[in-house]
């Protein structure tokens, strides 16, 4: 897939997308994230993408014409399943959201700044808008890592072991389970018997109960209860 991300400050994104899990996808070709500088698409003489709101209201507001020219660039060269804003007042980003967009061939994001971008652009090129949760940051920077991570990490042959992204919390709607590691005893603290049984049905019995536990007591939200 290909995730197209346009920020004002694409500095922030070049060493998150260029490492980890982002960069594995990428080397593999199962993956492209290209960075765009909103700047390069003005036409004022100083790359301002940006003015004083109608209203007299305080702050900045991102303009209509370097974010449509941008995006019309782009879409010159192939279509975009969604073109998506990051924005506090979107939808929550989560795990399905995330498995939806995954299966996306070619997506946009943009990312929010200031007090927020001229409203026809929201009305009339922005598809999906999203928020990774409820309060504000400086930019919508953060929040594009944020997804194009998730989205990227579940495309299959990314992660070299598939089960451990679809054993993730939040992909059957619950936490996971307690993890451990070597030694199994470590200070008197020991590893459940039921690690080191061998038996995988209870084993598996045991992991769903567990994951049950702690969602009914960390995040009962998740179960409508």
């Amino acid at each position: 897939m290909r995730i197209d991300i346009i920020s004002v400050l694409p500095e922030m994104l070049e060493g998150f997308v260029g490492g980890s899990i982002l960069a594995r996808a990428q080397k593999k070709g199962l993956a492209e994230i290209h960075l765009h500088n909103l700047r390069d698409y003005s036409t004022d003489k100083w790359r301002r993408v940006d003015d004083y709101p109608y209203g007299g209201f305080a702050g900045m507001v991102m303009q209509c014409e370097p974010i449509d020219r941008c995006i019309s660039a782009l879409k010159a060269e192939r279509t975009y399943d969604e073109v998506i804003f990051t924005t506090p007042d979107g939808e929550q980003f989560d795990q399905h959201i995330a498995n939806d967009l995954s299966l996306r061939q070619n997506i946009i994001i943009l990312c929010g700044h200031y007090k927020g971008i001229d409203h026809r652009i929201r009305e009339h090129l922005i598809t999906r808008e999203i928020s990774i949760g409820d309060y504000v940051l400086t930019g919508g920077e953060l929040a594009a890592a944020v997804m194009a991570d998730a989205i990227v990490r579940i495309i299959p042959g990314v992660i070299g072991d598939e089960q451990s992204a679809l054993s993730d919390s939040f992909q059957d709607d619950l936490l996971s389970a307690p993890v451990y590691t070597r030694p199994a005893e470590y200070r008197g603290w020991r590893v459940p018997e039921v690690l080191l049984s061998g038996n995988e049905a209870k084993i598996k019995a045991w992991e769903m109960e567990q994951a049950l536990e702690r969602t009914k007591r960390l995040r009962p939200d998740l179960l409508n209860l």
